[in-house]
């Protein structure tokens, strides 16, 4: 399949890079051995993909080392031609797409990406490429986000001499309109990237009927390897009159603007939606079972977050989970919710009720119990550090193999899965000190440890804490405050987290959350000079220790 002229371009490329280990005919040999790959019309070079010298994840010696080698064998033994691809990936979010074109465009590799049609709200039968952040996550929520914020800024103009006449007025329908465009084009942007590596993209649904083989709208294909990357679903709690309320893909994409908002959980997702919502004008209530909100970040920062929630108008409702829902005439909900100790409420003329009260691992319906894939208490695939399952040919990256689900940290899973297998690579994900954020209004932000935590695993611990106001709030009438919380090993001087509430928290985060990756300590962090007048100086001037453990206690100054 090769013309003579490709075959000498080619082999001066394999011949430079073995040239520095005095194996130029060792690569040329290789080379005349490897048959080209095709992608529909497109013929790829395995040995170009597999042997440029840019896009190799080994250098020269270490290629050539024993273990050099033996991971190219291991690479090597990843593609197998009696199978129509060396890779079948099910699923086209973040990580299934990254896998699927790193695969391919990195290692050559033969690969196929099954997902869905497009939908908002995903079904059984509807999902879509981009899967839940593009299209029912991250990025909706974050236009909204911005879209309610603008009311705020508006209010808060006018202390800066700004005088708006008139009624404000907002267009729902035009703000859902010009998100459901965009959206639409993040995910037709997915199909040209993996039309661009190379990947074969099939549209429908995917089962998987044996160790290597995946069948879709009644075709059968075969493949080496099979990644399952279908992400995550909401739960629903088994409640009278559930199938009257709605989940976070369909929040994302309500039809009117609700007066009335009831929101059943307390996680990062709820928080979200309450303060979108809230700075939509909506009448906002959180019922959620436990004492305090956010339930996963540091509770010091959970409780000053809860105080910023209620000064905005958002009501709260602890302890209290729903047990009914019904339909009134008006066409409005009525909902009642009862705390542990049988206490009644009942909030009525009510919207839209949403329930985010979690998610669980996409696997129902692939087929994989059938094949004996051993699954966590969530339905979860469970894997080993390199995505394996316990059938070799299967494997899984992003929220269906519950881990830590975040889009980066699927987008890292999909990333180094391909380094391993088709690179060859002994590389694994790091989940240590991945940051993560709650974008809420005020954000909530978030990187290592909490206290709690650190004096459980490190005993010796320093707090240092500080709640500030922004120089934008001097001149207008918005009294909110943020807060800002460093935790040091007191051993080893060693930042162990930090946990901030304000705006555009998140901005300040990943700079610091850089930082403690590369194991800053408070001193180095106390030497860095600050940039003033900003909210992140405020990280580099804290001093005073506001609590101090040893062996696991507080002690007294």
């Amino acid at each position: 399949m090769h013309t003579v002229s490709t075959f000498h371009s080619a082999a001066c490329v394999c011949a430079r890079f073995a040239k520095s280990v005095r194996h130029q005919q060792g690569a040329v040999r290789h080379l005349t051995s490897v048959r080209a790959v095709s992608f529909d019309s497109a013929p790829v070079s395995q040995a170009l993909r597999c042997h440029h010298p840019r896009r190799s994840p080994l250098s020269p010696a270490a290629a050539l080392s024993p273990s050099g080698v033996a991971n190219r064998a291991m690479a090597s033994a990843a593609k197998d031609e009696k199978y129509d691809f060396d890779l079948f990936t099910i699923g086209g979010g973040t990580g299934g797409v990254r896998a699927a074109r790193f695969a391919s465009m990195d290692y050559g590799a033969r690969v196929a990406l099954c997902e869905l049609p497009f939908s908002l709200v995903q079904t059984d039968t509807e999902g879509g490429l981009g899967g839940t952040c593009i299209l029912r996550g991250c990025v909706p929520k974050k236009l909204l986000v911005y879209g309610g914020e603008f009311a705020n800024e508006f209010k808060e103009c006018e202390g800066y001499g700004w005088h708006i006449e008139g009624e404000i007025t907002h267009d729902w329908k035009k703000l859902a309109e010009r998100k459901a465009k965009q959206l639409r084009k993040l995910s037709d942007t997915y199909k040209g990237q993996l039309d661009k590596a190379g990947v074969h993209y099939i549209e429908g649904r995917a089962t998987v009927k044996d160790k290597h083989t995946v069948s879709i709208n009644g075709k059968d294909y075969t493949a080496k390897n099979i990644l399952i990357a279908t992400g995550g679903r909401a739960l629903v709690p088994p409640i009278e009159g559930k199938e009257l309320t709605i989940i976070s893909d369909q929040v994302l994409d309500l039809p009117k603007k609700p007066e009335r908002l009831a929101i059943v959980g307390g996680g990062y997702i709820a928080a979200e939606q309450a303060c979108i919502y809230r700075n939509f004008g909506a009448d906002v209530h959180m019922f959620f079972r436990g004492a305090h909100i956010l339930g996963g970040f540091d509770p010091e920062a959970a409780k000053h977050t809860e105080g910023e929630f209620q000064r905005k108008g958002i009501q709260l409702k602890p302890d209290f989970s729903p047990v009914k829902v019904v339909k009134e005439k008006d066409g409005k909900l009525t909902m009642t919710a009862k705390n542990n100790k049988d206490e009644e409420i009942t909030l009525d003329g009510i919207d839209y009720i949403l329930m985010a009260t979690g998610r669980k691992p996409a696997t129902q319906g692939l087929g994989l119990d059938k094949l004996g894939v051993e699954l966590d208490d969530k339905g979860g695939v469970k894997v080993d550090d390199f995505s394996q399952s316990n059938v070799d040919s299967i494997w899984a990256i992003g929220d269906v193999s519950n881990r830590i689900p975040l889009t980066p940290v699927a987008r890292m899973e999909g990333t180094y899965f391909a380094q391993h297998l088709f690179g060859g690579v002994d590389i694994k994900p790091d989940y240590a000190n991945v940051a993560s954020v709650v974008f809420s209004s005020p954000q909530v932000a978030q990187v290592g440890v909490n206290e709690d935590k650190a004096v459980e695993e490190y005993g010796d611990v320093d707090i240092f804490t500080s709640t500030f106001s922004a120089l934008k709030d001097s001149l207008t009438d918005n009294e909110g405050k943020g807060f800002i919380k460093v935790v040091v090993d007191a051993k080893t001087d060693k930042v162990l987290g930090i946990h901030l509430v304000g705006p555009e928290v998140a901005e300040i985060l990943q700079g610091f959350a850089a930082a403690m990756k590369a194991g800053i300590t408070k001193t180095q962090l106390n030497e860095t000079v600050g940039i003033h007048p900003t909210s992140a100086e405020e990280l580099t001037t804290l001093r005073s220790v506001t609590r101090k453990y040893r062996n696991k206690k507080e002690v007294k100054d």
